[in-house]
């Protein structure tokens, strides 16, 4: 029986399709991630932006080209926010954002096959990325995902140091729908962090809100065995008033002093970003306050999207900045990116690091420095091994480099 799990959107929903796959296959599925033939179909959507449903509801028709008889589930986040939109596609059931597990068990039941103990998720990748976290009561002006996925909710410390140390990865990455709010009424992601110091892996951090920087933060992130000195710092516009008609509860110094912060620690640290472009309430001054926060903050990457209104949030009652004007902001930032990336690759020519290598393109072995450089290496490298190398120039959309001793 051939089953298919296929995932649209954030980290988290991989993960979260991860432990679909890993069912799926305790029960006697032959299982793949990407789309194909399969009599069994999962697909895991996303609502972020408009874009990103509308594929969403793409995948169904999708499918049928493969199999049209074939049996398939819809959950995730599109299918929360109108679940009616993916039955009218001919789905054989549909589900929400928060139990997809859910759509496990209905497919065992249409099948009549056991769906399978809990079990961690099947690692895809080279990394191991550890859901840590779910929801978010940010509610920020612009984005539905708390709507979708509820309030926040953490996983217990013991289970996830289970999982870290059966994951079978020498990197991990901590991730979450709000990590920075994991455990908040406790000792925090700080505690957590504390809690990993023992383990002998690297650990990296998904996306951050920057109020969770802290001393104690730092400190407990360089008391990591292999601490990847990569921070990514949630901007999302370089202008305070714009930021306050986002809801994001601080300014543009605040977010630069804890850039400032970060570097005092770990001087050579990656703080990447996301910036939205054309907010509605974004004039051509806010927006030169966004392209010049990226060279002062000295961002190693930066992820810049046009703003997707979605309805059921604060800022969709505002009005629409015109298309054109987005899309001419936003190549803008793009640009600025690829400069600081640049920048910041360029800062490296000469440092040995050391890196994760995670695949071979029949020339390059391509793997992540602990901060996050891209980097190729000539030749065939172990898949998943540790190497360190030394940083000589720009190759591709990322640093060319050649072995070292380690």
């Amino acid at each position: 029986m051939k089953a298919v799990v296929f995932t649209l959107g954030c980290k988290v929903n991989e993960v979260e399709s991860s432990g679909l796959m890993a069912s799926l296959e305790e029960a006697g599925y032959e299982v793949s991630d990407k789309l194909g033939y399969a009599d069994l179909y999962i697909l895991n959507t996303c609502a972020v932006t408009r874009e990103a449903e509308k594929k969403s509801r793409q995948l169904v028709a999708r499918a049928k080209k493969y199999n049209p008889n074939a049996k398939i589930f819809v959950c995730g986040c599109a299918s929360e926010k109108n679940a009616a939109q993916f039955s009218k596609c001919g789905a054989t059931g549909v589900f929400g954002a928060r139990d997809k597990r859910e759509a496990l068990q209905a497919a065992a039941r249409e099948f009549s096959i056991p769906c399978g103990r809990v079990v961690y998720p099947k690692r895809t990748k080279t990394r191991a990325f550890i859901k840590v976290q779910d929801g978010c009561d940010n509610f920020c002006s612009y984005c539905i995902i708390p709507y979708l996925r509820g309030r926040e909710v953490s996983r217990k410390t013991q289970d996830i140091l289970a999982e870290i140390e059966n994951c079978g990865a020498y990197e991990v990455v901590l991730t979450g729908i709000n990590l920075s709010a994991f455990d908040k009424r406790g000792e925090g992601l700080e505690g957590l962090l504390r809690a990993l110091s023992g383990v002998k892996k690297r650990i990296r951090l998904g996306s951050l809100e920057c109020g969770v920087i802290s001393d104690g933060f730092l400190r407990a992130a360089g008391g990591l065995y292999d601490f990847a000195p990569q921070f990514h710092l949630s901007l999302q516009s370089g202008s305070t008033a714009v930021l306050k008609s986002m809801a994001r509860h601080y300014t543009r110094d605040e977010f630069l002093q804890k850039c400032k912060d970060i570097y005092s620690v770990f001087p050579d640290a990656a703080i990447t970003t996301d910036i939205i472009a054309g907010f509605p309430t974004e004039t051509e001054e806010d927006f030169s306050q966004s392209l010049s926060i990226i060279e002062e903050a000295g961002f190693a990457r930066v992820h810049a999207f046009a703003y997707s209104p979605r309805e059921g949030t604060a800022a969709f009652k505002l009005k629409d900045l015109p298309a054109e004007v987005k899309k001419e902001r936003l190549s803008r930032l793009i640009e600025e990116g690829k400069k600081a990336e640049s920048r910041y690759i360029s800062r490296h020519l000469g440092a040995t690091l050391s890196i994760v290598a995670e695949g071979f393109d029949g020339e390059y072995t391509c793997g992540y420095t602990g901060n996050y450089i891209k980097t190729f290496v000539k030749g065939k490298l172990t898949e998943g091994g540790l190497y360190s190398v030394k940083i000589v120039g720009q190759c591709k959309d990322g640093a060319l480099a050649v072995p070292s001793e380690m």
